[in-house]
């Protein structure tokens, strides 16, 4: 089916079932333990072995030599493999030849062997008696140090101009020139990257946990070298992602590697030093902010460069992008610019480019406020544009920014905000509040899906989209129901296997809305299969209480299926909407802290946020994205940070106890508001997405209430009391 004209009406805008707050449909399996995640499918591979991955010593350099004989020996040891003995290994798209190391090393932690035992205890006790002797080499390991030396990346659109930014900004009455940093920064999601591998003669079967199972499936044939019909992935249940399972690791990669060389199905499951170092992660960036307007508040002037870097071949933080689009402004620019780096890799995490991005425009907007004397809330408003400011000829589809600030400020209590930064107290505590914009782009990608009519009446929808915790199971059983007529329970939903119809895949924030618009595009495909069943004109039947129904005749679905199930499958392809307009979703975050003024420590009290996201599917699964990404966004603003250790190339802090993250104490009340908006130009659902339209801008409302409370600015996240202790204004 193509989507390229708006319709006005269509089954879904019934909202008898779409848009209502009703439960997870997997909530029961998950509480109960009985929806397993890779590592715990013990039964899909009975007598499975266990694999053990062992990963590289160094950062850069060469294996001068690797003695697994006494791993060999060891007790319960079924195959130990290195780049020696695994064969050649194709090239994915997504750097998967470089998951075995050896003899070269690209990055600390690369995997260079594993073993499989019986046991998950005896392969690693083996794992320690591999001898690996290295030639360690120099290498860059310092994004400061080689920040005059990065270039602008070959793919993409890394610059933009529009008017003559130098010379508007060194006439503009008004100016803010500062530079920003974003530290690496960790998934750190609760499911290791886990994989079972199984072999039948030339067929592989992998249970695993990934975002994007097409994908991924291609990739695995490539770097193995068998044909893409020979791999199967299974990913039914995902225990966090945030784009660090989007493509093939290590653990899959090397467990079917010892799954072959063993003869026996293998389970691997990466520990959490090997999730840090040896998986992707987001890249630390630099960015110098450059802003220029007039006496009144109107931008004229915006610049936006960043530096961020990656292993040979790899690609920036996209962290420009945002600033392009969110204000207006005559005159602009952005530029960004790629270093190499001797780290892991860097890649997708939630929110990739606008996350990182708007932790520093979004404070050096509020820099500029306070430099013009106008409140923060007013001043974004003040430059709110309805057009592409790089495209003027090109509208947005939806723009509710403003309305976005509004809500959110009267809903905050904004106007009780003491606008002199270190001047509210409360006995030893100083008080602050910060507001800053959320902004994400709606992308949407093809995505199709087969529903089938039961003889028995029940739905049932196939699709290879996944769930990562998102609520893909409810969202999607909630749009078959809608499409034909039946209650939730009527509905069952399977996900995550590649022999599914190819979906749209979890990331990027396109996976609810494409999805479940490749679920109405197979819905409508079933519907006229019923119609025409019972003798009906499929334009005229409606679809209601289990029922098909036209020109006055009622047929149940049962009956209609009676001789046998009937079929629809369809992908929902897109056509030049997102050239015509803008598509992109706003918000606005609200935080109020406090900090203590002897000793610096920081505590959020209070979080709301504001979003304009197109139709809310199930508003009960959105907002638990909305306060999971809020989340995740006050860790980056007071805590997250993978150290670098900059002589040896590795990051330090590489597990849960010394990689910092918000625990329950840590987080206050949250609250979420959806502004009722459809967005007809996005998809036939109406919707876009939200689940990282959340972490947008958040850290930043961290750091401006930050601000606001001490008078004191930090620039270099994330803002740790370290940083503000000796500049506190003293105790009253």
């Amino acid at each position: 089916m193509k989507f390229d004209t708006p319709a006005t009406t269509n089954p879904i805008d019934q909202l008898k079932v779409v848009g209502r707050p009703i439960d997870r449909v997997e909530g029961a399996l998950k509480t109960t333990g009985t929806a397993r995640y890779a590592y715990e499918r013990h039964d899909v591979a009975p007598n499975h072995a266990y694999g053990y991955v062992v990963g590289s010593a160094i950062a850069k350099g060469k294996i001068v030599s690797i003695d697994t004989s006494k791993a060999q020996r060891a007790p319960g040891v079924l195959a130990v493999v290195t780049a020696q003995n695994a064969g050649k290994l194709g090239k994915g798209d997504y750097n998967t030849a470089k998951l075995l190391g050896g003899p070269d090393i690209q990055h600390y932690h690369q995997a260079v062997a594993i073993v499989v035992a019986e046991t998950f205890e005896q392969a690693r006790a083996a794992a320690q008696l591999i001898k690996v002797d290295y030639a360690r080499t120099g290498g860059a390991f310092d994004l400061a140090s080689e920040k005059d030396k990065a270039i602008k990346p070959k793919d993409g659109d890394p610059d933009s101009v529009k008017g003559d930014f130098a010379s508007a900004f060194a006439a503009s009455a008004v100016k803010l020139d500062a530079t920003y940093t974003t530290p690496d920064q960790s998934h750190a999601m609760m499911e290791p990257h886990a994989t079972i591998a199984a072999w039948e003669g030339e067929k592989l079967t992998l249970w695993t946990a990934n975002q994007m199972v097409d994908w991924s499936r291609g990739d695995v044939a490539k770097t193995l070298g068998v044909p893409k019909d020979n791999v199967r992935l299974v990913s039914p249940y995902i225990g966090g992602g945030f784009g660090g399972k989007l493509f093939v690791r290590a653990d899959a990669v090397l467990a079917a590697l010892g799954a072959r060389a063993a003869g026996r199905p293998v389970a691997v499951a990466l520990q959490r030093p090997l999730i840090m170092n040896n998986t992707t992660h987001r890249p630390a960036t630099i960015q110098r902010i450059r802003i220029g307007a007039s006496k009144d508040g109107k931008i004229d002037a915006i610049a936006h460069e960043s530096w961020s870097g990656d292993l040979p071949g790899g690609g920036p933080e996209t962290a420009v992008q945002q600033t392009r689009l969110l204000y207006a402004g005559a005159n602009r620019m952005t530029a960004t610019r790629l270093a190499v780096l001797d780290l892991p890799e860097g890649n997708a995490m939630r929110a990739p480019g606008e996350a990182a991005g708007l932790l520093a425009l979004e404070i050096a907007v509020d820099e500029m406020a306070e430099k013009l004397g106008i409140d923060p809330v007013e001043f974004r408003i003040l430059n709110d544009t309805q057009v592409d400011p790089e495209h003027p000829e090109r509208p947005f589809s939806q723009r509710r920014f403003v309305e976005c600030l509004r809500t959110g400020a009267q809903r905050f209590g904004w106007d009780k905000r003491v606008a002199r930064p270190g001047s509210a107290r409360d006995g030893r505590w100083l008080k602050g509040m910060g507001v800053a914009a959320a902004f994400r782009n709606n992308l949407v990608q093809k995505s199709a899906a087969r529903v089938r009519l039961e003889r028995n009446g029940r739905i049932t929808v196939e699709t290879d989209m996944t769930d990562i915790g998102t609520g893909s199971y409810t969202i999607i059983a909630q749009t078959a129901a809608e499409m034909l007529g039946v209650p939730v329970d009527r509905v069952d939903v399977r996900l995550g296997d590649s022999s599914f119809p190819v979906s749209a895949g979890s990331g990027g924030q396109w996976g609810g809305n494409s999805s479940t618009a490749g679920v109405y595009a197979a819905s409508m495909k079933l519907r006229e299969a019923i119609a025409r069943k019972v003798g009906v004109d499929p334009s005229k039947a409606s679809f209601e209480n289990g029922e098909v129904v036209a020109d006055g005749k009622r047929t149940s679905l049962a009956k209609a299926a009676a001789d046998g199930e009937l079929v629809g499958e369809d992908a929902m392809e897109y056509g030049d909407l997102a050239k015509r307009f803008q598509q992109s979703t706003f918000g606005a975050h609200f935080v109020e802290v406090r900090v203590d003024a002897a000793t610096g420590e920081i505590r959020i009290e209070r979080m709301l946020a504001v979003c304009a996201a197109g139709r809310i599917l199930n508003p009960k699964t959105a907002r638990s994205q909305v306060i999971g990404a809020m989340t995740m966004g006050a860790g980056a603003a007071l805590m997250e940070e993978l150290v670098v250790d900059k002589r040896l190339g590795f990051f330090v802090n590489h597990d849960l106890a010394g990689y910092e993250v918000p625990v329950h104490a840590d987080i206050p009340h949250q609250d979420v508001v959806f502004l009722d908006e459809t967005d007809p130009a996005s998809s036939p659902m109406k919707a876009k997405g939200v689940g990282e339209l959340g972490i947008c801008g958040v850290g930043a409302a961290v750091a401006n209430a930050v601000y606001n409370a001490t008078g004191v600015r930090v620039r270099d996240y994330p803002v740790t009391l370290d940083k503000i202790i000796d500049k506190l204004p003293p105790l009253a």
